[in-house]
């Protein structure tokens, strides 16, 4: 737990170092830990138990290495940027019944704390119920809502705050 802890740190201080002073749209982007535009960085063994190449970890460059998906201010409808990251995800749980995934919702720190629980939820919902369409079972998707309880960015500004509105996708 500790070891996700300093990782999470790191990675905002890296987000933040990265950051650029562009005004950026009201629409989320989906950004790495590289500052790129192409979705979350993800860590791991890499590969699976027979020695193949983990899909999940191969390909930087696909839609499964997004696992983390950011929200509006007040908002739990999943921006279409994420459309193609949720198929592939379903898919791949379509595809591995054996594979359980968790989705972590998150808010920033306006509002009260019932408020940000219940927001959070209805992230990881609205995440659930877009990723079933593409036919992975309920009982393989998993939702968690922590609120403003576990930020990545610990700042009172909008960059910080547009950092922790987010759902984490958890195998």
């Amino acid at each position: 737990m500790t070891n996700r802890l300093i990782l999470i740190l790191a990675l905002a201080g890296l987000l933040t170092a990265c950051g650029s002073s562009q005004e950026k749209s009201g629409a989320a982007e989906v950004v790495d830990g590289t500052g790129s535009e192409n979705g979350a960085k993800t860590f791991g063994a890499g590969e699976n138990s027979i020695g193949e190449a983990d899909p999940l970890t191969a390909d930087a460059s696909s839609p499964l290495s997004v696992k983390v998906l950011y929200f509006e201010y007040d908002s739990s409808e999943v921006l279409p940027a994420y459309k193609e990251v949720l198929e592939a995800h379903a898919n791949f749980l379509a595809q591995h019944p054996e594979r359980v995934v968790s989705l972590e919702g998150h808010a920033d720190e306006r509002g009260s704390r019932e408020y940000n629980l219940a927001l959070a939820e209805r992230r990881s919902q609205s995440v659930k119920s877009q990723m079933m369409v593409f036919g992975p079972s309920a009982s393989q998707l998993r939702t968690t809502s922590y609120g403003e309880e576990r930020p990545v960015n610990e700042g009172h500004d909008e960059q910080s705050w547009s950092q922790n509105r987010r759902v984490e996708i958890i195998y």
